[in-house]
């Protein structure tokens, strides 16, 4: 996949390498967009086998204090981070290193993640594949840790055993000569992939030292005025502890790296 860097540096720039990933054209922009809708898991919280809340949190300062969060409604998470062939067909241009087109795109700051979710929210509603009600944008990060846990309270989503985590994410144990697509890892009980590893994933919220006063909705964490976003899930550059479900990262909103990328969230406005 990628070369393999120490932690510290996991999410410094590097300068352009050529790829040996898969250069096939991405095809059709109404079949690439289609697809992007189709690749949505909806979630209902309280609902078939979506507990109402959990507790969100985990071992390490940033992460405490332990809380419940009951989430307001349904939301629907992609199955998969957005992809270059998916980023270049909304956005016209590919900013990844690593590239090939069904890869997780990188090298997108939290600013510009959020300019895709508006832009494809305008193509989507274009070709009737969104209703006017609704919007694709960042997951919160209540939000993503729900997604992300899939109903368990273990370390990661599928238990505690970190060799098992070979299995769900690429991550610095496994992720050396590797450069896949999106999805050729375990999903979660959810049917979500990459959760665990791969690239970090912008969240909607500002960066926060603890979760002392943290919304207990699933609601966004904003601040006017904040220059961090926070950023989940860890990377191919990351140890097995940064791909814990509560692990938590932070990055200026302007940032930019080949470790780090985003996924969407479909709901109502």
């Amino acid at each position: 996949m990628h070369r393999l860097i120490p932690l510290a540096a996991c999410l410094a720039l590097a300068a352009p390498l050529t790829s040996a990933a898969d250069k096939t054209p991405s095809g059709d922009k109404d079949k690439v967009l289609r697809r992007f809708v189709d690749e949505f898991v909806t979630l209902t919280p309280g609902k078939d086998k979506f507990p109402a809340s959990f507790l969100m949190g985990g071992e390490a300062a940033s992460e405490k204090p332990g809380h419940e969060v009951k989430l307001r409604g349904p939301f629907a998470l992609n199955k998969y981070e957005v992809t270059q062939e998916l980023y270049e067909a909304v956005m016209g241009k590919n900013p990844s290193k690593w590239t090939g087109p069904r890869n997780s795109v990188e090298m997108v700051s939290w600013d510009e993640a959020n300019d895709f979710c508006r832009k494809a929210t305008d193509e989507l509603r274009k070709r009737k594949l969104l209703g006017d009600g609704e919007v694709i944008r960042l997951p919160s990060e209540a939000e993503w840790e729900y997604a992300c846990r899939a109903g368990s309270k273990t370390k990661y989503s599928f238990g505690d055993k970190e060799e098992e985590l070979k299995d769900y994410a690429w991550f610095k144990g496994n992720s050396k000569d590797e450069d896949p697509p999106v999805g050729k890892k375990k999903a979660n009980a959810w049917g979500l992939y990459d959760l665990h590893g791969y690239v970090w994933e912008w969240t909607a919220d500002a960066w926060h030292d603890d979760y002392k006063g943290a919304p207990t909705d699933g609601s966004a964490w904003d601040e006017k005025g904040a220059k961090e976003r926070v950023l989940r899930g860890g990377s191919w550059a990351d140890g097995a502890d940064a791909c814990r479900s509560a692990f938590r990262h932070h990055k200026e909103a302007g940032h930019r790296s080949d470790a780090v990328g985003f996924r969407c969230v479909r709901s109502a406005k």
